[in-house]
């Protein structure tokens, strides 16, 4: 990449519910801080000259209770910055721990975009475990430097719902907390760069995983808005529409607060974060509730999300939001506490902000963990003091703006006299609030944030341009090089590609270098993979692009044959493997294969030809309501793999994901197994020394029966179809 036209970055955040205008924060557990920060962290990575462009990848969501805005396939936000919504695991918006199912759909949906788009991006940066896992599997097969941000780790989720004393395997069953645990070891395995906000999150978060040793990392602490954001003593109104909609806002919200309490003018105590047990409203509530002074000193105001009816929340939101409103009738705080259902993030928050500190109010974050704390910075930004958790990010934005003070979030006596010691000295007050206006400008704009984000990518690149090394046949990765491909050659390897006459073997080889920019070249296979690779090897066959192995029920990519996972997805509906071989153990006329031939989707069997014992196999697994592929071939070779393998298959997932047209595809073969795929739309090539068992398909269209044995027979079936030669030196 030219350095001039700097960075293209692909950004991810898979649950969907993501939009640059009026973001929906609070809505559920998927919506809190983290959706604000990656929707700025886009918008301000585009305003920069050293990014070219930026794509903010996440779900495709159309419901009826659910905003169009959704469900707008591909919205541009600026020249540089679109969000992408890519389509998996159907329509429906999805909690995102029952989003992991689909994530192989997401891949291969995301590859095919890219491929249509044809520009791969410098940098993949996913956000959250699951698109920590989708930008790992971009970067693999396209060769591109991966990027990872957790914001909430699966290890510190597990210990903190273990010690509120949920059970170990409701847990494990609703938030599937092991599997996202072993995804993000991996993700932290494959990184190449970790960017995380606090120094404590990178030591105390990350470092309960096992490959956190070894990873690469920065801490970048995010930005705020300081346009919006700004403080409560600047004088901004004038005639202009813009100034009028915040005007309308301040008069929304003060109409809000004013419902609820009885004298509205005394110091306000805000909270505003998502109804989330980890949120510790409750604890804030108590420690209000429980001390009279400072309910005479101060009302309480807690925006907990946005909500219609508590009813139709999530557990844990509708436990918390309930408890709210139970503890809120224990302490008879009717008139003293405001508990709006709804606010405006765009508009409403900043004044929010503002009306608390022109009353001398103080910001509350008491939650029992919390990984940054951005809500914190905005409060800060507008004048407002706070009052914050000992956990995570808060030590190190307290300590950088000196604008508030500490407080163990389990002890509600400290919590209160905490407040009070704010409210009731003007002068700490005023310091606090002058502090956190000065350093926030200083340590937390988005200009910094940027500029250290970048930074740490040009670091990255420039020590990889010392460790670079040339893969010579296949020079980029499998994915730069299959976007740019229009036209395949899949041939299967015994009897067709190699065979006992090799004497057309060489020519056919110089014809797939001679067009290797334009023409992919790949194999499929009974064989295993190791035995493909050994074999072709041998006979000094190029490294393929793609191997199809074992009958179809495998797929690898590339020289270093990276292995497509979406296949297996795919495929892995339904299979019951186990179950067949156990139905299967009493034919002896069956005999199993070796264990090498064994795959985790194929089993393997010799058997002679006999019709009466094909029936015997069919009848029984149908019975059983199994569903299967059988595949024979060379009377005696009987491969069971799932209803969805095969080589045609194979190919036809292979055509979609890569966007190479089903009818630019050459395939080559020479029996039974091979029939699947030398049906349909690809231009087929049976060679000499076929099969019997093919004789069937002669005359049918697309299918050439050539003269000529082996690879000599292939070269004779390209020449047939008046494939052309791309190649430059003709």
């Amino acid at each position: 990449m030219e350095k001039e036209k700097g960075y293209y970055i692909q950004l991810f955040s898979i649950h969907g519910l993501l939009r640059m205008e009026n973001m929906e924060l609070g809505r559920d557990a998927d919506t809190g801080g983290q959706i604000k920060y990656l929707v700025e962290l886009a918008n301000n990575l585009s305003a920069s000259k050293r990014v070219r462009k930026v794509d903010l990848f996440t779900r495709f969501i159309d419901q009826k209770d659910i905003d169009e805005s959704y469900s707008i396939p591909v919205e541009k936000i600026n020249d540089k910055l679109r969000i992408v919504r890519i389509k998996c695991g159907g329509r429906k918006y999805i909690r995102k721990e029952l989003l992991w199912p689909h994530m192989q759909e997401y891949i291969d949906k995301t590859i095919k975009f890219i491929k249509s788009e044809g520009e791969i991006p410098d940098f993949v940066h996913g956000h959250y475990a699951d698109a920590g896992y989708v930008a790992m599997e971009l970067s693999e097969i396209f060769g591109i430097n991966f990027i990872f941000t957790g914001h909430s780790l699966g290890r510190v989720k597990f210990s903190r719902l273990l010690s509120e004393g949920m059970d170990e395997d409701d847990i494990i069953k609703k938030y599937r907390i092991n599997y996202r645990i072993k995804k993000e070891e991996d993700v932290l395995k494959n990184a190449d760069l970790v960017i995380c906000s606090t120094n404590q999150e990178l030591k105390e978060q990350y470092g309960l995983y096992n490959n956190s040793g070894g990873i690469n990392a920065s801490v970048i602490p995010p930005g705020i808005d300081i346009e919006k954001f700004y403080p409560y003593y600047h004088d901004l109104v004038s005639e202009s529409a813009r100034d009028e909609l915040r005007l309308h806002a301040k008069a929304s919200v003060i109409r809000e607060l004013n419902r609820f309490l009885i004298y509205p003018d005394k110091p306000l105590i805000l909270a505003l974060c998502r109804p989330d047990k980890r949120k510790n409203i409750s604890g804030l509530i108590k420690a209000y509730g429980e001390d009279r002074e400072l309910q005479a000193i101060a009302n309480l105001a807690v925006f907990a999300g946005i909500r219609k009816d508590i009813h139709d929340k999530e557990d844990n939101e509708r436990g918390v939001l309930t408890e709210m409103l139970l503890l809120m009738d224990k302490y008879d705080l009717y008139g003293k506490m405001a508990i709006p259902k709804k606010h405006d993030f765009e508009l409403e928050v900043p004044e929010l902000y503002r009306i608390t500190a022109e009353r001398k109010g103080v910001f509350v974050n008491a939650a029992l963990t919390e990984p940054f704390g951005l809500t914190l910075l905005e409060a800060a930004a507008c004048g407002l003091p706070i009052v914050a958790t000992n956990d995570g990010g808060p030590i190190d934005i307290i300590k950088n703006c000196k604008n508030g003070v500490i407080v163990n979030p389990l002890n509600e006596k400290d919590i209160a006299s905490n407040i009070k010691s704010i409210l009731v000295n003007d002068e700490k007050w005023s310091e606090y609030s002058k502090n956190g206006i000065v350093n926030v400008r200083k340590h937390y704009t988005w200009e910094s944030h940027v500029d250290r984000y970048l930074d740490s990518l040009d670091r990255l690149v420039a020590q990889q341009k010392k460790n670079v090394v040339k893969e010579p046949y296949l020079g980029d990765r499998i994915g730069k090089r299959l976007t740019g491909l229009n036209y395949m050659i899949i041939t299967d390897i015994d009897n067709t590609l190699i065979g006992d006459d090799n004497s057309g073997l060489q020519e056919l080889i110089e014809y797939i270098q001679r067009n290797r920019k334009t023409t992919g070249f790949g194999v499929a296979t009974g064989r295993t993979v190791d035995s493909a690779v050994t074999y072709l090897k041998k006979h000094g066959i190029p490294d393929p692009d793609i191997i199809i192995s074992s009958v179809g029920s495998e797929i690898y990519y590339g020289p270093e044959l990276i292995y497509d996972r979406g296949w297996e997805a795919h495929i892995s509906h339904k299979w019951t493997g186990d179950i067949i071989k156990k139905e299967l153990e009493s034919f002896d006329f069956l005999e199993y294969q070796e264990e090498p031939a064994q795959r985790n989707y194929k089993i393997s069997y010799n058997m002679d030809y006999d019709k009466q014992n094909f029936k015997k196999i069919h009848s029984r697994l149908t019975e059983k309501k199994i569903r299967y592929s059988l595949i024979y071939s060379h009377n005696e070779f009987l491969d069971i793999l799932p209803y969805r393998a095969s080589k045609g298959k194979a190919i036809r997932y292979i055509s979609y994901k890569w966007s190479i047209p089903l009818e630019n595809f050459i395939v080559a073969g020479d029996s039974g197994n091979d029939e699947d795929m030398l049906r349909g739309e690809p231009k087929a090539i049976v060679v000499g020394n076929y099969s019997p068992e093919l004789e069937k398909l002669k005359g049918l269209r697309h299918i050439f029966f050539s003269s000529r044995p082996c690879s000599a027979g292939i070269s004779e079936g390209i020449e047939n179809y008046k494939i052309p030669d791309h190649s430059e030196k003709k």
